[in-house]
């Protein structure tokens, strides 16, 4: 691991480091917030995943999430959001596939199989990464994330309920086998097979049997993706039948930017320290 920059904010430390990752293939790069609090001993972790087009970068410039997470004590992650580099496929003239556009999940497709492995990027070989090198408690982690980041929280949270205390969304992309600018994802990463989705398909996941304490999720109601990519009610339902708790929140007026997540980050953040506050072992 190789650190890139660093630079004290609210007493902590904002980092960001990149590493040769074996699972994508290629440097990978990412952001960690250290508390103040670190100094005293392993503080408990929060996993940002980014969504469409983003980088670690974008939530760390325009999240707003340093001075809170400071007051909490909590490790903040964030990792990239696809494979990158000349090697690394791509399609470049369609956003919603290839470069920043990951969708958090082992592509089983040629020619993305390779490299497209965000999957077990995030949810084993960064994960040990970040154990090894910096002062998180790993038994008490919660993870949470913005629209392709939000579909991320969501299906890595219902598939490792034992790993995770908490898990937030904003604006989620909840049903991806249903959503136009995501179904072609699943097909393109991981075949025309539609049960082999439904590992990353949050609704598909609960009415599975998945389960996981409870979630809350901030939608704003002038989302201009609302209708067509989002459906908060597909997963409010799913949640429902399945007696899962879930707080969704409509904020009216709020779309899609981080405008809107900087707004709610604070309450994200305190969600998540509740649920992180106490120590095992």
């Amino acid at each position: 691991m190789k650190t890139v920059s660093e630079s004290k904010a609210h007493g902590g430390v904002q980092g960001v480091y990149a590493h040769d990752a074996a699972t994508t293939g290629c440097e990978m790069t990412f952001a960690v917030f250290v508390p103040p609090q670190a100094t005293d001993g392993p503080c408990p972790v929060v996993w940002y995943l980014s969504g469409l087009t983003c980088t670690h970068q974008n939530v760390m410039d325009k999240g707003e999430y340093r001075r809170m997470a400071s007051e909490l004590g909590l490790v903040v992650v964030c990792p990239d959001t696809s494979p990158r580099g000349e090697l690394i496929h791509d399609e470049k003239d369609n956003w919603q596939i290839g470069t920043g556009a990951g969708f958090y999940v082992d592509a089983t497709q040629e020619p993305w199989a390779k490299n497209y492995r965000m999957y077990s990027y995030v949810t084993d070989e960064l994960p040990k990464l970040v154990a090894g090198q910096f002062p998180v408690d790993m038994d008490r982690q919660g993870i949470f994330g913005h629209s392709m980041g939000g579909h991320g929280a969501l299906t890595i949270a219902l598939s490792h309920p034992g790993r995770f205390r908490a898990c937030s969304a904003f604006a989620p992309i909840v049903s991806p086998s249903t959503a136009d600018w995501a179904k072609n994802a699943l097909e393109t990463y991981l075949g025309p097979d539609e049960t082999a989705w439904r590992a990353h398909d949050a609704c598909a996941l609960v009415e599975d049997g998945a389960k996981f304490l409870e979630f809350l999720i901030d939608q704003g109601d002038a989302d201009q993706f609302l209708d067509e990519g989002l459906k908060p009610w597909l997963f409010e339902e799913a949640c429902r039948k399945s007696g899962i708790p879930l707080t969704l929140r409509m904020q009216p007026g709020y779309d899609h930017s981080y405008n809107f997540i900087s707004t709610f980050m604070d309450d994200h953040l305190r969600w998540h320290a509740a649920r992180l506050a106490v120590q095992t072992g």
